[in-house]
């Protein structure tokens, strides 16, 4: 007699998984040259909630990297009529609406690569190339894999190595989640650069499988408005570089601080943990979706079927 699996189960395998994703999304980029973008392209990302905050997060790291101009934008307000050399649309499902409306808006007219978790989606056969990341593919709703090894392909294809990203996830998910972040009333997010697009993906990860008040800002204007919401009980968690002068702020205001650094090393600011390297944003992202499978689990929620979620927008 089978049994259903425990509330949550298929997100924990999920992110347990992804250093081994990552690794598979690092070898795949190096044969899919033709279809990521090319050196002096000007591209746009799109996609929809959590790929849109993957391309936030690529391209600001494509753009920083000198690469070329790189735009992000959520497929719903992709702006008509501005001309790319190539648009990249992220999908999981490859069946979202919006996602898909553009790319046949597109076809034609601009180079399109998608990156899906499904080759036979419907996606994937409305575009010029495709990068299949099935390995990466997810039964639960929220995403965590497939995002996070969507960031590992496109990554790995500005030429980063990753492994020590894959060895940061590897602890992370043997530390398991910071308990401060769990027994906060509220986490604020915030990141730098391309850490911005993770620390929104960190905010929503907690409010879809945990029904959580979370909040993300890049890291700079948090002191011109949002740190009037930290007291006592509430958490800040920076994703990346921790700005100067921060962690004094936030210890003004009784609030909590979590850092991107090695869970077995002391924070210190500005600077690597003493005793240990701080940690890849991407895997520190890791920590973030183990403190929303915890925070779901207190809860008594199943953070594999989120309330009023489901895994494809697809309109009527």
């Amino acid at each position: 007699m089978s049994t259903a699996p425990a509330p949550g189960a298929h997100t924990a395998e999920e992110i347990a998984s992804q250093p081994h994703c990552w690794r598979r999304a690092a070898e795949l980029a190096a044969t899919a040259d033709g279809a990521l973008p090319a050196t002096g392209e000007r591209i746009a990302v799109v996609g929809c909630g959590t790929s849109w905050y993957m391309a936030q997060s690529y391209a600001a790291l494509r753009e920083a990297s000198g690469a070329g101009e790189s735009d992000a934008w959520p497929a719903s307000g992709f702006p008509a009529g501005r001309r790319y050399d190539r648009v990249v649309l992220l999908s999981r499902s490859g069946t979202t609406t919006e996602v898909r409306e553009l790319a046949a808006a597109l076809r034609g007219t601009t180079a399109t690569t998608a990156v899906v978790a499904d080759a036979a989606s419907p996606l994937a056969g409305a575009v010029d190339q495709r990068v299949v990341l099935d390995h990466a593919d997810e039964r639960s709703v929220v995403q965590t894999r497939f995002a996070t090894s969507a960031l590992a392909l496109l990554r790995a294809g500005l030429g980063e190595r990753l492994d020590a990203a894959v060895a940061d996830a590897e602890r992370a998910v043997v530390a398991g989640p910071p308990e401060e972040a769990v027994a906060a009333d509220q986490v604020t997010f915030l990141g730098s650069g391309w850490c911005h697009g993770l620390a929104q993906e960190a905010a929503l990860k907690l409010r879809e499988a945990a029904g959580a008040w979370t909040e993300a800002y890049p890291a700079m204007e948090y002191r011109h408005g949002p740190i009037s919401v930290t007291e006592p009980g509430r958490a800040v968690w920076v994703l990346g570089a921790l700005p100067r002068g921060l962690a004094s702020d936030v210890a003004a205001t009784g609030g909590g601080l979590v850092a991107g650094s090695d869970p077995h090393s002391a924070v210190r600011e500005g600077a690597a943990a003493a005793g240990g390297e701080p940690l890849d944003p991407m895997a520190d992202l890791v920590r973030v979706q183990l403190v929303a499978l915890a925070r779901a689990a207190r809860r008594g929620l199943d953070a594999d079927r989120p309330r009023h979620l489901a895994r494809s927008v697809i309109l009527g």
